[in-house]
């Protein structure tokens, strides 16, 4: 269900819930990316899951497209990354996980904005970063 915030509006919501929603939605696409691709018992989707959704690969991903953002979405994504952290990664450094903190930010005010074309994009190319990333390691 999307129930776009009017452009105003949605500098008005906090990073946490932008985040918060970014996230969600982030990790629904990647798990229906993951079941329209491989298929199979829900162990295995979820370790799938976790090379895509991991604030290191989140972090990574970002950093290598982070030219390619406008000047509104760099704004975005600086502002949650620098944003109060309610929590921290048991697996990632601060660093990564206030860079994947950043991307969720800007995931969930593409999606709140009514901007879905836009966040699919890059969450089409979120995934190919990740899938080259692992396939050379």
């Amino acid at each position: 269900m999307m129930i776009p915030i009017p452009p105003e509006d949605i500098r008005e919501v906090p990073t946490s819930v932008l985040a918060y929603v970014g996230d969600a939605v982030y990790e629904l696409y990647i798990r229906m990316h993951i079941v329209s691709r491989i298929g199979g018992q829900s162990g295995v989707l979820h370790k799938k899951a976790v090379k895509y959704v991991s604030a290191t690969s989140q972090a990574h991903a970002v950093r290598v497209l982070h030219d390619e953002l406008t000047e509104e979405e760099q704004s975005v994504f600086r502002r949650g990354k620098n944003g109060h952290q309610g929590s921290m990664a048991k697996n990632a450094s601060p660093a990564d996980y206030k860079y994947a903190t950043g991307l969720e930010t800007l995931i969930g005010y593409l999606y709140l904005s009514g901007n879905e074309e836009r966040m699919e994009e890059l969450i089409r190319r979120i995934i190919t970063i990740v899938e080259e990333t692992k396939q050379g390691e």
